[in-house]
This record gives C-alpha cells, structure tokens and sequence, in this order.
C-alpha cells in the first residue's frame, strides 16, 4: 500500500469497516427476523407446526446470523492488515484508531450470545 501522508487514507479505512459492520448488522437482525418468523407463522396459523418447520426457520435464521458474526470478524482482521500497512503520517496524533475494531468485536459476541439463545430456548 502506498503511504500518501495523509489521514485520510485511515478515515477511508474506518468506513469501510463501519460499513461492514452496518452490512453485517443487517444480516445478523435478518436472521432474527426469519427464526422469529416462524414463531409467528405457528401463533397465527393456531396450529400445531411440525418441528421440520420450526427446525427450517431456525436453522436459515442462524446461518444468517453466523454469517454477519463472520463478516464483522473478517472486517476486524482486515481492517487491523490495512492499520499495520500505514505509516505514522496516515494517523492523527493522539486519534485512537480501535474504535471500530471494539464495536465489531462487541457486536460478534453479541451474536454468537443471540445463536446460543435461539437454539438453547
């Protein structure tokens, strides 16, 4: 990667990251949409819904989910290569460049404790 001696090549770096975490964030509450879809097909319909049917809903909302946990850790490493790759004169002094790197590695754990309470409960 070329050093351009500007801070905006980092700037530049932390949206993508954030808008990897906007995109993994949206699969993540998609997949909690389509688990939870299921649930709602069963109160409605006031049948009895085979547990095929339950299992189908489960199992396609935490793939989803999975896969937004994925993407947020792919960004995290990614995004830590490009912050390795620039210099001193690419980062403000004193600006702390983690930030993002935090909030996906929350937002991670945030899902796999979702995965865990829609197939434990």
């Amino acid at each position: 990667m070329p050093y351009l001696d500007d801070p905006r090549v980092l700037f530049a770096a932390e949206r993508t990251l954030l808008a990897w975490n906007r995109t993994a964030v949206g699969l993540m509450g998609f997949g909690f949409l389509v688990e939870r879809f299921g649930l709602f097909l069963h109160v409605v319909m006031r049948q009895q819904v085979e547990p095929v049917h339950r299992g189908a809903s489960l199992a396609i909302g935490v793939v989803f989910i999975l896969l937004g946990v994925a993407m947020l850790l792919l960004s995290v490493r990614q995004y830590r290569q490009v912050m390795r790759a620039l210099g001193t004169q690419e980062v403000p002094p004193g600006y702390w460049v983690h930030g993002g790197v935090v909030v996906n590695l929350a937002l991670a754990l945030v899902g796999c404790f979702l995965v865990a309470y829609l197939v434990l409960l």
